[in-house]
């Protein structure tokens, strides 16, 4: 990469001097988006510096996600900041060998990370140590065919279409989570539910007096 193009990009030259060897890359792509390649095992210390160096002070988390190219090479997981002070862009990325999906969780940098992580779990398999609620967030808790977005993942999943409907007449219609309720380390509450209208509705879980109750058909 030609040094102007580097030096374009402040927090690059910045990443180079202070991390050095943990920088293990970087590019530009889309003509003017600079990517750099971090060490996995100093990812939480290069975004914790990347979020509180006032010269960096990258205060937005635009998004984390992950990349899997297939054919037996690492999964991406792709960090997008945003410097809203500086107005600058800096996407990030560490790979991960497929025998080691494992980073360590940025929650406590950026709270916005929780769902993003869990997603990136969900989808890819990627393991973020000392995540604060580690669980799926788009399958069923209970989702026992992978994680959807690997390129190893069959089109039409890993059972037969017959057992995934036995599966999926074999859960619980009832196992709703109350929002309130959707904080790390609270216990979900079951929503009872009642015939409605020719079909099942949730009931209230508070009594309202002003609010009549559906009737039962």
């Amino acid at each position: 990469m030609p040094a102007n193009l580097r030096a374009a990009h402040p927090s690059v030259v910045a990443l180079d001097a202070h991390f050095g060897d943990a920088i293990l890359g970087h590019e530009l792509v889309a003509g003017d988006e600079h990517v750099v390649f971090i060490a996995p095992d100093r990812s939480f210390e290069i975004l914790q510096w990347l979020r509180e160096d006032p010269d960096q002070n990258y205060n937005y988390l635009s998004d984390v996600t992950a990349v899997d190219y297939g054919g037996g090479r690492p999964i991406q997981v792709v960090y997008q900041l945003f410097s809203i002070p500086y107005r600058r862009h800096l996407r990030l990325k560490a790979e991960l060998p497929l025998d080691g999906l494992e980073i360590e969780s940025i929650v406590p940098i950026w709270q916005s990370a929780n769902w993003l992580e869990r997603e990136v779990w969900d989808m890819f398999g990627v393991t973020f140590r000392n995540h604060p609620d580690p669980r799926r967030i788009l399958m069923p808790e209970g989702y026992q065919e992978g994680h959807p977005l690997r390129k190893d993942f069959p089109l039409r999943g890993r059972f037969s279409r017959a057992e995934q409907t036995r599966r999926a007449l074999s859960q619980d219609p009832e196992d709703y989570y109350v929002p309130s309720e959707m904080g790390a380390g609270r216990t979900p509450q079951l929503v009872p539910w009642q015939e409605f209208a020719g079909g099942r509705a949730p009931m209230s879980t508070q009594t309202d007096p002003s609010v009549e109750e559906p009737r039962k058909s």
